[in-house]
């Protein structure tokens, strides 16, 4: 089997590395922006939006090949009803972890599962998973030494739980990994429901 990770973060990368899951890496020009406000909702359709597209690209190029997964996934923050994705600047970041402190905030991600199987038929899937993170008190100068690190600017919410901002998350409730950008368990789960494909015996 192919395995395809619709995705160039390397934290999902390094995630399915973890698994010992053969995968290559293909992204296709997704544009995701969706005027959907529901954030579970959000992550599903741009996460599908994702391995689709990667499909669609294969298949315009004669490389759709029998027995393909595709796997992506997106991921956004909710907090108080409004949904935080990646900052678009120093500024915007720093609302956000302004925000985030002393409180608990939920981050959702999706994950898709598009299927060709030997026959060539197409099949997709796609789920969610929610871990709630409960993060501490920071100063001001807190802040700032954050900001400067560089680590908020490509992540949603602007932090990251696996570097530097783990110093002020004092718990969460939920898939540590799906935090970190990929629902370990809703992937193995879905690719098992929906394919019967194990993908820890790949």
């Amino acid at each position: 089997m192919q395995v395809i990770l619709a995705s160039k973060s390397p934290r999902r990368k390094e995630i399915l590395e973890t698994l010992g899951i053969s995968f290559i890496i293909l992204t296709a020009n997704t544009d995701e922006k969706s005027d959907q406000k529901d954030p579970a909702q959000l992550v599903e359709q741009l996460s599908l939006q994702k391995a689709q597209d990667v499909q669609d690209m294969l298949d315009a190029q004669n490389q759709l090949l029998p027995d393909t997964l595709i796997i992506a996934s997106d991921t956004v923050v909710a907090l108080n009803g409004e949904i935080l994705g990646k900052p678009k600047d120093r500024d915007d970041a720093r609302r956000m972890i302004k925000g985030l402190q002393n409180t608990a905030h939920h981050v959702l991600s999706g994950i898709a599962l598009c299927y060709i199987d030997a026959e060539g038929n197409r099949k997709s899937a796609v789920s969610h998973a929610s871990t709630a993170v409960h993060f501490g008190p920071m100063s001001d100068a807190d802040i700032e030494l954050y900001l400067d690190s560089g680590e908020p600017f490509d992540k949603a919410g602007a932090y990251a739980i696996q570097g530097l901002a783990g110093r002020w998350i004092t718990g969460i409730e939920g898939d540590y990994f799906n935090v970190v950008g990929l629902p370990v368990n809703v992937m193995c789960d879905l690719a098992q429901w929906a394919f019967g494909i194990d993908l820890l015996r790949l």
